[in-house]
């Protein structure tokens, strides 16, 4: 079965990892696959993917362009079932179906239409609403079929484009435990010294980038309650953004600023977080947050903010401590209690590795969506 991939771009966001990471054990079952981006990206999963010898084309940002363009390609390639992720990629995807008999299938990637999303000041409330309806009118009217990376993206989705429930599948995104390796003490200790770092030092990592909806200034502000700690380091791993600006004032009013390290984007991440003696994600909203489930892989213990998509992922004392989201005293109790206690530390650690190893592979998210694809292709058949 051919299916024709329709993304924004092979950056590094997590969404454009997940999709890159699908297409090779997908060739295994069975799946052809084909890529068209709106625009290239120097950073990121694209060189990767080029690299297998799968079909690459950029379609361009400007929709005129890019709708046309990818109407020829679906002439040309015949694909059975087009696969879109984004939101300007889900437009353009669906309105280049039209006509064509290929089934659209939209990944649902993040809960972006949540009234959290509001209060970044560079969202404005017009162009949101305008975005929320072209996306649930083209997703309605033009879209076979639903994949959600959680519950809560579903609910999201239903709740604010008025989407049939029905027609969307939960299927959790996988990540490749061969690419993340294996936790362990000596590469703990090997990480650890490329750093720059010591077996006594307190290490605590977030991967994200910088931007509203990720509130790294939360961790900045309890790293600051944590001034007793005198080996504790803080790594934030991950592109400048929006954010860039307000969050490097946060670490400048700090006492001790050097506390805090800006690491940009990284593509060594696995071996950051094997640095690590936990992991903290302060988010505001996700869909489900692809940088938990790389901590959980490299058996890590999760700090994390309370919202719906990361309560279905970490158990609440058993691998990890969940706090209210913007509630940076109450974040500050959570690692300080994981930093005085090595045993619970390790406990919940392996309680990481084990439900990464259970629910979040990449051969189990792959064989999820190769069966999903069948069953949009076959139901689709059925309807013509």
């Amino acid at each position: 079965m051919r299916v024709l991939y329709v993304i924004n771009s092979l950056g590094t966001g997590g969404t454009e990892r997940s999709v890159a990471e699908l297409l090779d054990p997908l060739s295994a079952l069975g799946i052809d696959p084909a890529v068209a981006i709106l625009e290239p990206w120097a950073a990121g999963v694209e060189q990767a993917v080029r690299s297998q010898g799968i079909p690459l084309q950029v379609l361009g940002r400007q929709l005129w362009r890019a709708l046309p363009t990818l109407r020829r390609s679906l002439a040309r390639l015949r694909p059975a079932l087009v696969h879109t992720a984004l939101f300007e990629s889900d437009v353009v995807g669906r309105l280049a179906a039209v006509r064509t008999g290929v089934p659209v299938l939209t990944s649902l990637v993040n809960t972006g239409y949540e009234p959290e999303r509001l209060a970044d000041p560079n969202i404005k409330r017009w162009r949101l609403d305008g975005v929320r309806w072209i996306d649930g009118f083209t997703g309605r009217h033009l879209t076979a079929h639903f994949h959600s990376v959680s519950q809560s993206t579903k609910e999201s989705a239903v709740r604010w484009l008025k989407l049939d429930p029905d027609q969307i599948t939960v299927i959790e995104r996988g990540r490749d435990p061969t690419r993340l390796g294996e936790p362990g003490a000596g590469r703990r200790h090997q990480s650890r010294k490329a750093l720059g770092f010591g077996p006594d030092d307190e290490v605590i990592v977030s991967v994200g980038r910088h931007e509203f909806q990720k509130n790294q200034v939360m961790l900045v502000e309890a790293v600051g309650r944590l001034s007793e700690r005198g080996r504790l380091v803080l790594l934030i791993a991950g592109r400048r953004g929006h954010a860039s600006a307000v969050l490097e004032e946060a670490i400048a009013r700090l006492p001790d600023p050097g506390r805090v390290r800006l690491l940009g984007h990284r593509d060594d991440v696995p071996e950051v977080l094997a640095a690590a003696d936990l992991f903290v994600l302060t988010s505001r909203y996700e869909g489900l947050p692809g940088a938990v489930i790389e901590a959980m892989a490299l058996g890590l213990p999760i700090v994390a903010t309370a919202i719906p998509p990361v309560r279905e992922i970490v158990e609440p004392d058993e691998n990890g401590l969940l706090v209210t989201p913007g509630d940076s005293g109450a974040l500050a109790t959570a690692m300080r209690r994981l930093l005085d206690d090595a045993p619970l530390r390790s406990r919940m650690g392996i309680r990481s590795r084990a439900l990464f190893l259970q629910r979040y592979t990449l051969a189990r998210s792959a064989h999820r969506m190769a069966c999903l694809y069948q069953h949009v292709v076959d139901r689709d058949r059925g309807h013509q």
